[in-house]
């Protein structure tokens, strides 16, 4: 049976401060991608009000941005998918094996407070379904509560983008919140490696996570063999 993965895209386009812009970290959405694909995984995309992802611009210069980014970014027929992704409300969690939450720091404004895709993940993890996420995709777990009541990650393993990371990305001052910190609040038992911007995942049961843009197809690969 086909598994089919459902990756998660932010609609936000800048900071607080409109003249600082940020969207998908695009490397995150393709190397995984790239994985599934290899696979023979159907794939769909969903952001959390529906419509258009934009482009984190820094992504687009990274060392991340690779030939496997500048191939996705060349091709008009896959852009076109992240010009017209599906709502939540289109999504029936009882057809995706896995949910996938894509990063770039745009994720921090609008992954938290969507209902619809804390339900979707809900439902993914009590059936059995795989939960991950790839550096500050790890924000769309935050409030994620599971059907007694209790919050998804609290007492689980978990990584995502760390605040070190953040002040040596110069973009501290710019964050809305903490979200390493954050994820200590609720109880998650946040991990990260050794050194910063190093590929990093950590798998705790059915929750997989991965640390930064260089863990995207680690943490891919590692839904993959759940799967």
């Amino acid at each position: 049976m086909t598994r089919r993965i459902l990756h998660v895209v932010t609609n936000v386009g800048h900071y607080d401060d409109p003249s600082h812009p940020t969207g998908l970290w695009l490397s995150e959405l393709t190397h995984a991608w790239e994985v599934f694909d290899e696979r023979g995984f159907e794939q769909v995309i969903v952001s959390p009000g529906g419509g258009a992802s934009p482009l984190e611009p820094r992504s687009l210069t990274f060392p991340t941005y690779d030939k496997n980014a500048r191939a996705w970014h060349a091709d008009p027929a896959r852009m076109a998918l992240l010009e017209n992704t599906a709502s939540p409300a289109q999504i029936s969690a009882a057809d995706v094996d896995a949910i996938y939450f894509t990063g770039g720091h745009a994720v921090m404004f609008d992954f938290p407070s969507s209902q619809g895709l804390q339900r979707i993940t809900r439902e993914i993890w009590e059936r059995g379904g795989v939960v991950s996420s790839v550096c500050h995709g790890y924000c769309g777990l935050l409030n994620t509560r599971l059907s007694d009541g209790s919050l998804l990650v609290a007492g689980r393993k978990v990584t995502g983008f760390a605040w070190q990371e953040e002040v040596l990305a110069r973009v501290d001052k710019l964050v809305p919140y903490n979200a390493e910190e954050e994820m200590k609040k609720r109880g998650a038992h946040y991990e990260k490696a050794l050194l910063p911007f190093v590929s990093h995942v950590v798998t705790d049961g059915n929750l997989v996570t991965g640390q930064n843009p260089g863990s995207a197809k680690a943490t891919a690969r590692t839904v993959a063999s759940l799967l």
